[in-house]
């Protein structure tokens, strides 16, 4: 990777492009942690919260103290209230120190080391202009990578209107949703999901209990499919699924994320599948369609097998690689939009569900585990030989 530098005031010896790598990873522990000072004031408010609330929220779930004013004798990353940003920014101002990421020439972020000038930089953020001696990182221009949310692209970096906070509400939801997912996520619900958070978040709605309530409809699809009500229960998992999207983008752009939230949330993603399948099964005697006993177990085998075998390759991808296997070449990244996990097969069962043949939906899916199945093992298995011919793996969103 090509490290550019420059120094000094003048925007027009900006490169012309170069990129920061900054990879979502969990945060080494630092003693004392590097403080986060919001400079100036601002009286938007958004997602309807005060500016310096919100960046501070941010800023602690990214690893920082934050305070109100600077404290000599401590590093520090200084932020104009003036701008809104994409929380990648933390993470890659830390590993900058006496780095200002600019916007049009005038300094965002200021990492202020603990010998610097901390006077000066507080000034020059105050003042609109950059300060002699740091290194400048153009926020047009930068570009990183986020394991974490599967996607490469350039962070947004904007002003922050008091009269008008849509625009930066959706970069924030835009930033926050992950590159690497199935269409649905991606593409069907996304507008309809960026409302839903705007409004609980004004609303100040937990992300807590958005999973709480999704979890619950989740149980009520459950009982619906069981009893071979598929419509209902179909509506009941739609909103589900949708809350699914809202409770994970609600908390990033709130700053409200923490750990039992995550673990609450990806463990009822990653339970529920087996059940509804199960329930979708035994409701199809009800229903009028009921599948042969022997034909019947083989299909759950099929696609609940399939599913614990298809999550036990990407656990085994990551830790033995180091990467997920969605993000490792862009057909695995095209393939997780419609891989056999819960969004695509509904989307096979509603269909089927549409000719009034919810058994038939329940095959298909049972045909396509199977095939997803397949392909990852054979993705694995090519990984796997790559490494013994000495290669390495890396993911292509980092290349």
């Amino acid at each position: 990777m090509r490290d550019s530098r420059w120094h000094g005031k003048s925007p027009a010896n900006q490169p012309l492009s170069w990129r920061v790598t900054a990879l979502y990873a969990p945060d080494m522990p630092s003693d004392p942690p590097l403080l986060f000072v919001p400079v100036g004031t601002n009286d938007a408010r958004p997602f309807g919260m005060d500016a310096r609330e919100r960046a501070c929220r941010l800023a602690a779930n990214a690893g920082f103290e934050c305070t109100q004013a600077p404290q000599p004798g401590r590093a520090m990353l200084l932020a104009s209230m003036r701008f809104a940003w994409d929380p990648a920014w933390l993470k890659a101002m830390r590993a900058r120190p006496e780095t200002m990421l600019t916007l049009g020439g005038e300094p965002v972020m200021a990492h202020v080391p603990v010998d610097a000038n901390l006077a000066a930089a507080a000034a020059g953020l105050e003042d609109h202009q950059v300060v002699e001696g740091y290194e400048l990182l153009p926020a047009e221009t930068a570009e990183l990578t986020y394991a974490e949310l599967r996607k490469r692209e350039r962070p947004f970096v904007m002003r922050l209107d008091p009269d008008d906070t849509e625009a930066v509400e959706r970069a924030a939801y835009d930033a926050a949703y992950k590159g690497v997912t199935d269409a649905l996520t991606l593409y069907l619900w996304r507008k309809p999901a960026f409302c839903l958070t705007r409004w609980a978040a004004r609303a100040r709605i937990a992300p807590n209990l958005v999973t709480l309530v999704g979890a619950i409809l989740c149980v009520l699809a459950f009982f619906l499919f069981w009893r071979g009500n598929y419509w209902l229960g179909v509506l009941s998992g739609f909103v589900f699924m949708v809350l699914d999207t809202v409770d994970g983008k609600l908390a990033r752009v709130t700053g409200a994320s923490s750990k039992w939230g995550e673990v609450f949330d990806h463990g009822i993603d990653i339970v529920h599948p087996p059940f509804w399948y199960w329930a979708w099964e035994h409701g199809l005697a009800v229903y009028g369609r009921a599948l042969d006993p022997v034909v019947a177990t083989m299909v759950l085998w099929a696609i609940i097998g399939g599913y614990v075998l298809q999550r036990a390759i990407e656990a085994y991808f990551i830790k033995r690689l180091g990467i997920e296997i969605h993000v490792w070449r862009p057909v695995d990244s095209k393939f997780r939009l419609i891989t056999a996990r819960r969004n695509p097969n509904m989307v096979i069962l509603v269909l089927a569900l549409l000719f009034r043949r919810p058994d038939v939906g329940l095959e298909l899916v049972a045909g396509w585990t199977i095939v997803s199945l397949i392909f990852h093992a054979v993705r694995l298995a090519q990984a796997n030989e790559r490494l013994a011919r000495g290669g390495t793996i890396e993911s292509w969103l980092g290349t």
